[in-house]
């Protein structure tokens, strides 16, 4: 084999592994986004169901707008519990 038949070939290997390396860090790109939205809606979600949860309470037992903020901030720390659980699962694959 000749010295740019043999330039030619290792340059073709190269080319694909790079193509390939490409390929793949796109993939993690969308999966990354995924995994940061699936977190930031589980804290909104959670945050947004315990304030409705006091807003129903505090119209059944009259008393606003203390269960309101009860169960806002049970969200939010339901939510922050959520959030990590979620993250370590999410390590643990990786």
């Amino acid at each position: 084999m000749t010295i740019p038949e043999d330039f030619k070939t290792r340059l073709k290997i190269a080319k694909s592994k790079i193509k390939k390396k490409l390929d793949n860090d796109e993939g993690k790109k969308g999966s990354f986004m995924g995994n940061a939205f699936k977190l930031g809606t589980e804290l909104v979600a959670a945050v947004v169901v315990g304030t409705i949860i006091g807003f129903i309470l505090d119209s059944w037992f009259d008393t606003k707008p203390w269960l309101i903020i009860i169960f806002f901030f049970l969200g939010a720390a339901a939510g922050m519990l959520n959030v990590i659980r979620a993250a370590n699962r999410m390590q643990k694959e990786d």
